[in-house]
C-alpha cells in the first residue's frame, strides 16, 4: 500500500520576554525547522503584537501551533516532534483532543467538533477503551452532553451503537446512556438488545435509556399529528 504523502506544516509560536519556558519550546520548533519536518516558523512577541494573542485567546506563553494542533506551556522536542508527525500524516485527531479533556480544554474540543461535525468519531473512539484515563472519559462525557443539548449529537448514534457490541461492559453501559442523549429513534433497536445483556447494570442503564428515547419518540408522534 502507498504511504501517504505529508502535507507541508506551518507553526506558530507565541512568546515574552522572560518567560522561562518560551526558550525550550522555540528551540525544539527551530531544530524541526532544521531537519525540514516543518515548512515554515512564525515567532510572535507578544510584548511587542499584543493584537496577536487577543486575536488568537491567548492568555499564557508559550503557546504554539503546529498545524491544527495547539499546544500550550512547555513542551519538550518528543512532544514537538510527535505533533508535528501527526499533522504532516494528518492523523491524531483523537490523540489530540485526548491531550485536551486531560488539560481541562473540553471547550476547545466542542469548538473543533463545531466547525468539522466529522470529528465527532474521533472522539468517541475514546470511549472504545478501558485505557482511557478516567479524566479523559469524563471529558468525553461532558462534551456528548452538551453537544446533545444543542441537537448536535445524533450523527454518533451509529458510532455508539457500535459501542454496545464490546466485550467491556462499562463501555456498553456507556454506550447505553450516551444513546438516550441523541434524540433518534435509530437509537432505540440498539438498546432493546441490551436488555437482554448479562450484566445487570448494563440491562438497567438500556430500559433507563430506551425510556427516555421511547417517550421522546412519542412525544414527537403526537406532536406531529397536532399539526397536521
Amino acid at each position: 500500500m502507498t504511504e501517504p504523502t505529508p502535507h507541508p506544516v506551518d507553526a506558530l509560536l507565541l512568546m515574552a520576554p522572560g518567560c522561562s519556558h518560551c526558550p525550550v519550546v522555540m528551540e525544539g520548533l527551530t531544530r524541526l525547522i532544521k531537519e525540514g519536518r516543518l515548512a515554515r516558523l512564525e515567532i510572535v512577541n507578544i510584548q511587542q503584537a499584543p493584537e496577536t494573542a487577543s486575536e488568537l485567546g491567548v492568555r499564557s506563553v508559550p503557546w504554539c501551533r503546529i498545524g491544527p494542533f495547539e499546544l500550550e506551556g512547555e513542551q519538550g522536542f518528543g512532544e514537538l516532534s510527535r505533533w508535528a508527525g501527526h499533522a504532516a500524516a494528518g492523523t491524531g485527531l483523537t490523540e489530540y483532543y485526548a491531550h485536551l479533556l486531560e488539560h481541562r480544554r473540553s471547550h476547545r474540543v466542542e469548538e473543533m467538533i463545531r466547525q468539522q461535525p466529522e470529528t465527532l468519531s474521533d472522539l468517541i473512539l475514546l470511549l472504545s477503551s478501558l485505557d482511557t484515563p478516567l479524566v479523559v472519559r469524563i471529558g468525553v462525557g461532558a462534551v456528548l452532553e452538551e453537544l446533545a443539548e444543542r441537537g448536535e449529537l445524533r450523527p454518533a448514534v451509529d458510532e455508539l451503537a457500535a459501542l454496545t457490541r464490546s466485550d467491556e461492559p462499562q463501555i456498553r453501559a456507556d454506550a447505553a446512556h450516551y444513546l438516550s442523549l441523541t434524540g433518534d429513534r435509530a437509537a432505540i433497536d440498539p438498546l432493546r438488545r441490551l436488555l437482554d445483556d448479562p450484566d445487570a447494570e448494563v440491562r438497567e442503564i438500556a430500559a433507563e435509556s430506551l425510556a427516555v428515547l421511547e417517550t421522546g419518540a412519542g412525544h414527537e408522534r403526537e406532536t406531529t399529528r397536532q399539526g397536521t
